[in-house]
């Protein structure tokens, strides 16, 4: 089993963390008869041996060690070691095959074990025989033979996945292993593995999917809960381990299934939706749980008429079964505007739990509560009273003056306390921008005039020496722009014009009293001089002089045929709107729409003002209309950004409509 494991040189070979002198004993480690020890090592070399995608040297020297050890049927917990394999086997980065090839050359390791006695390296090992078998009849042979023997429901889940992975791997060998899953994809076969044949024949050969395949499926989920609720009955007298059981919230394997038949539909918004509604309608807590999750993904990635979905989504608000409610209000605080079919279930929900009304992180600071959170982001006015409570209370959620913003002017009435609370903060601590961003975000939101004289207090009181103190001018100065600057606030902004506030302080300047002499140098010495994001800003604030700002043109001009995309498209956006001409500005508003999803937002924005001008770029807004997927859905899923997806979306959906409107 370990035979020349002392002959390799290990300290000479490298990991993903250093040098490999550690592998000899993790790899000794797999044969121990401690379960802890074994899975101490296996998580080790998980981490070591698989990064970003590399093949390290000390990767191929393990390989060996770990096919002879997956032949060691007396030894246990060997399906981690076997999928370990698999995983290392995939691993390559610019071509380099070197590791498929390493466990490749084992590969007749893997046949016995697909019918070894523990069924979890039965599981285990049926992907391995279609990813690494060198001949796909012979591999396609051994998954049909297990197929006719198999009587483990994990294991037949298993061999259904690498049917469809065969059909994936060998399109050239693929009808025999499409007409096994179309097989299994009907009666006599239980429901469980009649929707995996079905997810996977959607993903791999849609053509043989049976009509009705919607209807089809959410009867086979009801029939799959239905047997499931049977099996957990308990028999004889009423246990607490019985009671933990039935109440388990997971069922990864049903989630599994159905998630498969969901990335398989994809685009299909309209039959996803009916999908859904069938899961969210399942009499099981625990299928309307795993739908839940599944219709945040759908509603976060796809456009379409998702009212019916929302309003059952509100309809798991009032279950006893905490965390399908729990899941329901997450998505839902993620949907914003979108969450207003299920606003009403979201206020009953507020005023029947006042205790959900903020939620406290272990050591950490007050937050506001889903529920509150969602009807809030709704811009639903009845969110208003419990947040008056919260904010004339001593512990008021930092975050509150964020989710205030989203109910715009309806949150007037709470506008006195906002100001008492902004006119509160100790200019002094260190925390004074943490506590000023979310307040000032709820004024320039609620655009509350009377708060001029508090954020003129933050923008003059702030200590010089405090670390925070250039958060806080940008984002006072932000509000007083929005706000419109009074007469008192021109010596402090002129006083900011020479700094990095520069064109924040010159917009605020001129919405203020309206000197373009004061202003106008500032701006083109931050448009021809400043980094990219100062750049942009100062094309902004240059674009809100409108007229004034014509002897920028020239600037504004060469800034919108170089530089970075964003770059181009702020200065376009300010050349229409300082000279009205649309022919330097639509070609740049054409390539960034392409280039730049990020920016369509903007540049439908000023497409708006355009009216009939905007003519020739009509063929993006009506394709953009027709696209199914959120604009953003492909760039920031592992991005905290993505959390504004939807309504970054939906505005922009919104000013593509104006604009068809207009053309």
């Amino acid at each position: 089993m370990f035979t020349g494991i002392d002959e390799v040189d290990w300290a000479s070979l490298q990991h993903a963390h250093g040098s490999a002198r550690d592998m000899p004993g993790w790899l000794r480690a797999l044969a121990s008869a401690d379960t802890a020890e074994r899975t101490s090592a296996l998580d080790g070399m998980y981490g070591a041996l698989r990064h970003e995608g590399r093949v390290y040297d000390s990767t191929l020297a393990c390989v060996p060690f770990l096919l002879s050890l997956v032949a060691r049927t007396e030894l246990p917990d060997r399906a981690g070691i076997v999928e370990l394999l698999v995983a290392i086997g995939m691993e390559s980065t610019n071509g380099d095959t070197r590791a498929r090839d390493a466990v490749s050359a084992g590969a007749e390791v893997f046949v016995p074990l697909a019918g070894d006695a523990d069924p979890a390296v039965r599981g285990a090992s049926t992907g391995a025989l279609v990813h690494f078998l060198a001949e796909p009849g012979r591999a396609l042979g051994l998954l049909r033979q297990r197929l006719r023997v198999e009587r483990d429901g994990p294991v037949l889940f298993a061999l259904t996945e690498a049917l469809g992975l065969f059909v994936r791997r060998h399109p050239a060998h693929a009808d025999a292993a499409v007409a096994l899953l179309a097989e299994q994809s009907g009666p006599p076969y239980e429901a469980g593995l009649r929707l995996a044949a079905l997810g996977q024949l959607a993903l791999t050969a849609p053509a043989r999917l049976p009509a009705g395949l919607v209807p089809t499926a959410v009867e086979l989920l009801r029939e799959r809960s239905a047997y499931r609720a049977r099996a957990a009955e308990p028999s004889g007298s009423d246990t607490l381990v019985g009671r933990i059981r039935r109440l388990r919230p997971s069922d990864e394997e049903g989630a599994n299934l159905l998630r498969a038949l969901h990335t398989a539909l994809d685009d299909r918004v309209s039959d996803r939706i009916a999908l859904l509604t069938g899961q969210l309608t399942s009499p099981d807590p625990v299928d309307r749980c795993n739908a839940v999750w599944m219709a945040g993904a759908l509603l976060r990635g796809w456009r379409g008429d998702h009212t019916v979905p929302v309003g059952l989504l509100g309809g798991q608000l009032s279950v006893e079964q905490d965390p399908l409610r729990d899941a329901a209000v997450a998505v839902l605080a993620e949907l914003f505007a979108l969450a207003a079919p299920a606003a009403g279930d979201l206020y009953a929900l507020v005023c029947a739990r006042p205790d959900l009304w903020t939620h406290r992180w272990e050591r950490g600071s007050p937050a506001l509560g889903g529920p509150l959170r969602a009807l809030t982001r709704s811009g639903d006015p009845r969110a208003l009273p419990a947040l008056a409570q919260l904010l004339a209370g001593p512990a008021a959620p930092v975050d509150l003056g964020f989710e205030l913003a989203h109910l715009g002017t309806a949150a007037a009435p709470l506008a006195p306390a906002i100001r008492h609370r902004l006119g509160r903060i100790p200019l002094a601590s260190p925390a004074a921008a943490r506590l000023a961003a979310p307040l000032l975000a709820a004024v320039r939101a609620g655009r509350d005039a009377d708060a001029v004289p508090e954020v003129l207090r933050l923008l003059s009181g702030t200590p010089d020496g405090l670390g925070a103190r250039e958060e806080i001018v940008d984002q006072a100065l932000d509000t007083l722009e929005t706000l419109g600057a009074s007469a008192r606030a021109v010596p402090l902004l002129r006083a900011l014009l020479p700094t990095r506030h520069a064109a924040t302080a010159a917009g605020s300047l001129w919405s203020a009293d309206g000197d373009a002499g004061a202003v106008l140098p500032v701006l083109l010495r931050e448009l021809t001089q400043g980094d990219p994001a100062r750049r942009c800003l100062a094309a902004g604030r240059l674009g809100g002089l409108g007229p004034a700002a014509r002897p920028a043109l020239p600037a504004l001009r060469r800034a919108a045929r170089a530089g970075r995309i964003r770059q181009r498209t702020s200065a376009a956006c300010a050349l229409w709107r300082i000279d009205a001409d649309p022919e330097p500005v639509l070609p740049v508003f054409r390539s960034a729409w392409a280039e730049d999803p990020h920016s369509r937002g903007s540049i439908a924005r000023c497409l708006t003002t355009m009216g009939p001008a905007a003519a020739p770029l009509r063929d993006l807004v009506t394709s953009e209309l027709a696209a199914p997927r959120r604009h953003l859905h492909h760039l920031t899923r592992a991005s905290s950004t993505a959390r504004r997806d939807i309504p970054e979306d939906e505005a922009l959906l919104s000013a593509c409509r104006e604009l068809l409107a207009e053309m």
